[in-house]
């Protein structure tokens, strides 16, 4: 019987080693590759909030790319919507493809992570290009959007909600 076991755990440890090795492509190598593309010197830089989020945004003139902690903003924001919130300030003033956009986001979730990156944007393209201000505007982007959870109250469950009343 000893000898089944010694068997059995030489060819476990036979399989281990046979194992094919895993890509090494880390965060830490994107976000290298990323850092050194990106000059902030001549960028407009704006901040944007959301939630409990900031939103730290520069823009340059480029081709549109997109990161946001170093890390490509398809790859961040996962989520179709998401995604489509970050590209609306450049829909509204018809600037797609022509800055790039490098934002450092913390805080929050990732619904309120993408509501601070736009309120950045937003306001960055307002100083880069005044003219854009009206357009901007009357989306409302400028606008900070102050909904914030509210907290928790003293003998509630949750902000608002109270225990069940019971009557007996």
């Amino acid at each position: 019987m000893t000898e089944v076991k010694k068997t059995t755990a030489a060819a476990k440890t036979v399989k281990k080693a046979a194992a094919p090795a895993k890509k090494t492509t880390t965060v830490a190598a994107k976000k290298a590759t990323v850092e050194k593309s990106v000059n902030l010197t001549s960028a407009v830089y704006a901040t944007g909030k959301r939630k409990d989020s900031i939103a730290r945004v520069y823009l340059t003139p480029g081709k549109g790319n997109m990161t946001v902690n170093n890390i490509p903003s398809n790859e961040y924001f996962k989520r179709a919507v998401l995604q489509m919130i970050l590209a609306q300030p450049f829909g509204v003033t018809k600037r797609e493809g022509s800055y790039d956009v490098h934002a450092m986001v913390a805080g929050g979730g990732l619904s309120g992570q993408a509501g601070a990156v736009k309120h950045g944007i937003s306001k960055a393209l307002d100083k880069a290009e005044p003219e854009l201000h009206s357009a901007l505007k009357a989306a409302g982007f400028l606008t900070r959007d102050s909904r914030v959870v509210e907290r928790k109250h003293y003998g509630k469950r949750k902000a608002r909600r109270s225990t069940q009343f019971s009557k007996r």
